[in-house]
């Protein structure tokens, strides 16, 4: 997998409608490389879309979209949206979420992720290359069956080619999946260097190259690996202090969730993840902070002022991934991401 000899340095925004054109241009005016907008609350193709209007070059990615909550048509025409819309810079950063949320807040059907997602990717890919070429839409798999496209529902070719898929995933089947299907990996916030260099890359690596091996048209791309980081910093020492605080809690919430478990596996703290789950069960949120003692938190987290930040950042990450992303806690001020990724860029 090429690795280029710079971190590319990714821009994340919350997508609320009432900030996100402020900040794709304060995003591209810092000269960040891409606007990152994930899917809480708000629809961020609607969100990206908005900001390509307000934007000439910084690329625009969902990080992540989720993908089981839509058809792959769905998906497709989103994001053929997206990337016509901003001629040409939409990335598309896909997610499966989980069981309950794709079941019971989508009302989708959930069954065998990794290969689920293998499959969507593909769906995807060839609805794209229908509309880009003309040729007729024949793609039939086990999940999903796409096979009927007509002129009047076709959008226009655009010009840059289809947009790049990447793919988030924290397990060994959907990491894989990433690297045998995917432009990229998406690294989840709740990441340490550890299990991604450890239990993350070497899969992903493997797939790629199989890939390569087979000639697999998207494999003619560079693969992009992205590190998401949580970061606590500030400018005075109640600022930082407070960012800490809000992390820590963020970190007891992903310990808590099974699906994570392994993460916490690669250092020994499979009790702390049964004891945060029994509490999140019974709803004890307020005492489950207080569990992230400084070892795991310096272990998933990143904290200090801005420069001591981007030093741990780039002394962690660089050589490891392609692409950066530093992952602030609710409410920080957004404005301290882009000091840490110029802090990032300063240090080459």
């Amino acid at each position: 997998m090429d690795q280029p000899a710079a971190l590319r340095l990714d821009a994340t925004a919350s997508g609320h409608p009432a900030g996100i054109l402020e900040a794709a241009e304060r995003a591209e005016l810092r000269g960040m490389d891409r606007l990152v907008v994930a899917e809480t609350a708000y629809d961020p193709f609607l969100q990206l879309a908005r900001a390509a209007d307000r934007t000439e070059r910084i690329e625009l990615a969902t990080g992540i979209a989720v993908a089981f909550a839509r058809t792959p048509m769905t998906l497709a025409y989103q994001a053929w949206g997206l990337h016509a819309a901003s001629g040409g810079r939409a990335v598309i950063g896909l997610g499966s979420q989980v069981k309950p949320h794709v079941e019971k807040r989508f009302g989708m059907p959930w069954d065998r992720p990794a290969a689920r997602m293998g499959e969507y990717v593909h769906a995807v890919r060839a609805i794209w290359h229908s509309w880009q070429t003309g040729e007729r839409l024949r793609f039939r798999g086990e999940f999903y069956t796409h096979t009927v496209m007509t002129p009047v529902f076709s959008p226009d070719p655009v010009e840059a080619g289809a947009p790049r898929i990447l793919l988030a995933g924290v397990g060994p089947l959907m990491t894989r999946t990433a690297g045998a299907v995917a432009d990229g990996f998406l690294g989840h916030p709740f990441t340490s260097t550890a299990y991604l260099a450890e239990q993350v890359l070497p899969g992903l690596r493997q797939a790629r190259a199989r890939a390569e091996a087979a000639g697999e048209p998207w494999t003619r791309r560079p693969f992009e690996t992205v590190g998401n980081v949580l970061t606590a910093t500030g400018r005075t020492e109640e600022e930082l202090a407070a960012n800490r605080a809000a992390v820590r809690e963020r970190l007891a919430f992903y310990a808590s969730t099974p699906a994570y478990r392994p993460v916490l596996a690669q250092h020994g703290w499979e009790a702390l993840q049964e004891e945060l789950h029994t509490h999140s069960v019974r709803g004890r949120w307020a005492e489950m902070a207080a569990l992230i003692d400084d070892e795991v938190f310096d272990a998933f987290a990143v904290s200090g002022t801005v420069e001591e930040a981007a030093r741990e950042i780039h002394r962690r990450y660089a050589g490891l991934v392609t692409r950066l992303s530093v992952n602030l806690p609710e409410g920080a001020d957004p404005e301290l991401g882009l000091d840490v990724l110029e802090a990032v860029r300063a240090l080459g």
